[in-house]
């Protein structure tokens, strides 16, 4: 969890839950018009949705609502849903990105309607994956429709031509990890006769529980997922002996650098560079940055593409075990606010809707797009037309926003993608199975469904004191012992608090 930047999330809070109960006292406002549908929502790219772009007029088309979505920029969203939440403007369906603090007390505070006992009477909003549902919930409550991801999404990508060049196996182990990483780093992998290339490449990205190469590793040596049980109570997983095991892998590579030196700082964004520029070999990450890698290459060479990028899923740890770090599933949720959704009667209107919205038809389009526009089915795959129109790309560039509106909680109800090329379709097919077989072996988040009142209140700075030490232990700039000083900083300073108020609610939800 993240605390938000902005300091209006205590008048937020006590604004939302103010109207919520004037609403619901007086009685006196007019009835919502049931033929008009009102959300705020995010977008990623440049520019937003046009309001009469063909993507909008199908969506009113197929729900039989007159649809007004406020687009809001990503990166301020969380500031931005606060404010909304405070003001007297409130849409009838919020994206909600996370279990924020801002949220959490937003919705304890009474501001959203609680689903716990409502989705189950609609066919396409009744989840099939009931574990993720509850790791979406507060304290096992149900306060918005979540958006499904996939769980697994672990992967090891390395430089393919190298590995063959130096006649090695794919890593199956995180020992296998070591070897790989240390041979791109020492066997001139990429034949100039120069010592100019590293193993693994890692950005900026020290955040406790982000699922970054650290997480991910540090699951691979057994440590848990951000919560782990050990003789009957759960502990925070950098509270364990195979954390502390799992650093003392990283620190080693990093010593032999084998990881590249800027670590602590390098730009996310250029993440994909050094691997593409034949400088870092290997990338832990999710799985879809292959395809991204692979079509860097194509660009560069449509004709000399294929043999460059190779990947596996997640890897064995010392113990000989898979321990296959999942996400929670989900990416925040669709919620209904309570000042701008009355009555039992709106709120079923607004419910009606959703389940339309994750019905087929409007899957596929906010998905897919628009058949025989941006699209056509081949082989029970979307195909892009080619080539593009520009209508067609307008609808390509537009579903990338509407596809933040897809909760897709029944699972996929939309064409999977037909990928460009033959080759690139074995490689996706591969991903969806090697996914697949991982998740046999997930490690879940046991505290996933809890939420702390002192984490709320702490959390970020509490995280941020072991999240501090851990890049610099692997840095160098303190020893093993300023990290574990640290962890017993995190307990003193309010962690045993929120492992006690965790541990309670572990115990009463069972």
């Amino acid at each position: 969890m993240m605390i938000p930047r902005n300091l209006s999330l205590a008048a937020a809070v006590v604004t939302a839950a103010a109207l919520t109960l004037t609403a619901c006292s007086g009685g006196e406002a007019p009835a919502a018009d049931s033929s008009k549908i009102s959300i705020m929502a995010p977008f990623l790219e440049a520019q937003p949705p046009a309001a009469d772009g063909a993507v909008q007029q199908k969506l009113e088309e197929l729900t039989g609502k007159d649809v007004s979505i406020t687009w809001t920029p990503n990166a301020s969203y969380e500031d931005k849903m606060n404010i909304t939440l405070a003001s007297s403007e409130i849409p009838q369906v919020m994206v909600v990105q996370s279990k924020s603090p801002g949220f959490v007390k937003n919705a304890e505070a009474g501001a959203f309607w609680d689903l716990t006992d409502k989705l189950g009477d609609y066919p396409n909003l009744k989840t099939t994956f009931p574990d993720v549902q509850n790791n979406a919930s507060v304290n096992g409550k149900v306060y918005g429709v979540f958006r499904a991801r996939n769980p697994i999404r672990a992967a090891v990508m390395f430089r393919q031509d190298w590995l063959d060049k130096l006649g090695l196996a794919a890593p199956e182990t995180t020992e296998d990890l070591y070897k790989v990483a240390k041979a791109f780093t020492e066997q001139d992998p990429d034949g100039n006769g120069q010592n100019d290339t590293w193993g693994i490449t890692i950005p900026k990205w020290g955040a406790l529980g982000s699922n970054s190469p650290y997480d991910i590793i540090e699951e691979w040596y057994g440590a848990g997922n951000r919560w782990t049980e050990k003789d009957g109570k759960l502990i925070p997983s950098f509270d364990t002996e195979e954390f502390l095991e799992a650093n003392r892998f990283v620190k080693k590579m990093v010593d032999e650098k084998l990881i590249n030196p800027d670590f602590a700082t390098f730009d996310g964004t250029k993440w994909n560079e050094p691997f593409f520029n034949g400088k870092g070999g290997i990338i832990v990450d999710v799985d879809s940055r292959v395809s991204v890698l692979i079509n860097l290459f194509k660009q560069a060479n449509p004709n000399d593409f294929q043999n460059k990028v190779g990947f596996v899923g997640n890897l064995k740890g010392p113990d000989g075990e898979l321990h296959a770090h999942p996400t929670d599933g989900y990416s925040g949720f669709l919620a209904v606010p309570k000042t701008s959704v009355r009555t039992e009667a709106e709120l079923k209107n607004v419910l009606e809707f959703l389940n339309t919205m994750n019905g087929k038809e409007v899957a596929t389009l906010l998905n897919n797009g628009i058949e025989g526009v941006n699209f056509t089915v081949e082989d029970g795959k979307a195909a892009t037309i080619k080539p593009e129109t520009a209508e067609g790309k307008a609808v390509s560039t537009d579903i990338k926003s509407y596809a933040q509106l897809g909760t897709n909680v029944t699972g996929n109800n939309f064409y999977p993608v037909k990928q460009a090329s033959d080759y690139e379709q074995e490689v996706f097919d591969k991903r969806v199975e090697v996914m697949a077989e991982d998740l046999k072996s997930a490690v879940y988040n046991p505290a996933a469904a809890f939420v702390s009142p002192t984490y709320v209140a702490k959390g970020a700075q509490l995280d941020n004191i072991v999240a501090d030490a851990r890049i610099k232990y692997l840095a160098g700039q303190i020893d093993e012992q300023g990290l574990k000083d640290a962890i017993k900083l995190w307990k003193s300073s309010g962690g045993d608090k929120v492992q006690e108020e965790i541990n309670k609610l572990w115990q009463d939800s069972k």
